[in-house]
């Protein structure tokens, strides 16, 4: 088991202006990094503590920040970023602490939408994102196409395929899935959205107060029926949250279709990330996809 050093809580300590923690507890549940529930006299926090040689806290810090920019507090919350330091290459980001409930799932539904609107009515022009990022322990390319289509298969679905670590898929099958996709999503006319970007049920939950919560983000500016085509990639998602979504942007024609479209993404992650199973679900997908 990991433990913080003595040198990273004291610059905690500095940072904060906190005298050293009533508590420090460790939070087990996360696969990327280790984490701490840290109780100072008046405060309580989640402490994440990345040891890899990637920059996973940065970018997440970056998400966090730009989503809280478009919600409305009284239906979803965002972890506040406290703090984030960078201490001879070992990464730590400090967030507010969310006891979590088990409540329904209206207000979380209606707070994603309320996100999803919001940041969609402050007019972006570019699909993508600045920064680069992660999904999961994968790199998520950064950069920004004015057009959907070209957003969505060079900077998501192209990469992926590129590093798929088996050899399933050959050139000509590579090229009839694009054209696939291209031709699908061409009369489709995506919402430009800030979204979550991996928006599975143990990314999302409920404080005391019923509001949604939302964390682990890996945003980009999409459409925004990415982030609703993943709730349904695992489960988790009770039909209240899409009813109320759903208040806000009703569903259009083909969505059924681009579900599997934008999961294809995920799909193509885990089987990069862990091989095995994953790998027989990127030729299902790749079947679904052909024979829309």
């Amino acid at each position: 088991m990991q433990k913080l050093s003595p040198i990273e809580i004291n610059e905690i300590c500095e940072e904060l202006g906190e005298t050293y923690p009533k508590s420090i507890e460790q939070v087990h549940g996360g696969d990327i990094h280790n984490a701490w529930r840290i109780e100072f006299s008046n405060k309580k926090l989640f402490l994440k503590r990345n040891i890899r040689n990637k920059k996973f806290l940065e970018f997440e810090k970056y998400c966090l920040q730009n989503l809280r920019k478009y919600i409305n507090q009284e239906n979803l919350v965002i972890p506040e970023v406290i703090a984030y330091k960078n201490i001879k290459n070992i990464e730590i980001l400090l967030i507010e602490w969310i006891d979590m409930h088990n409540f329904d799932q209206k207000k979380l539904g209606k707070g994603l939408g309320e996100l999803h609107l919001k940041s969609a009515e402050s007019n972006p022009k570019m699909f993508g994102f600045p920064v680069e990022g992660f999904i999961g322990t994968t790199d998520q390319k950064k950069g920004l196409e004015d057009n959907w289509i070209d957003c969505f298969l060079n900077l998501r679905i192209i990469p992926q395929l590129l590093s798929l670590k088996s050899r399933i898929l050959d050139k000509e099958i590579i090229n009839k899935v694009k054209e696939k996709i291209k031709s699908e999503l061409l009369n489709h006319k995506p919402i430009n959205a800030l979204v979550h970007g991996d928006l599975w049920s143990g990314n999302a939950g409920m404080d005391k107060n019923g509001k949604g919560v939302i964390f682990d983000p890996a945003s980009w500016w999409a459409d925004n029926e990415v982030d609703i085509a993943m709730t349904k990639l695992f489960g988790g998602f009770r039909k209240e949250f899409y009813e109320e979504y759903h208040r806000i942007f009703p569903i259009k024609n083909g969505f059924e279709k681009r579900i599997i479209i934008y999961n294809f993404y995920h799909i193509l992650n885990h089987a990069n990330m862990f091989g095995g199973g994953y790998l027989n679900q990127v030729e299902d997908y790749v079947k679904a996809i052909l024979n829309m």
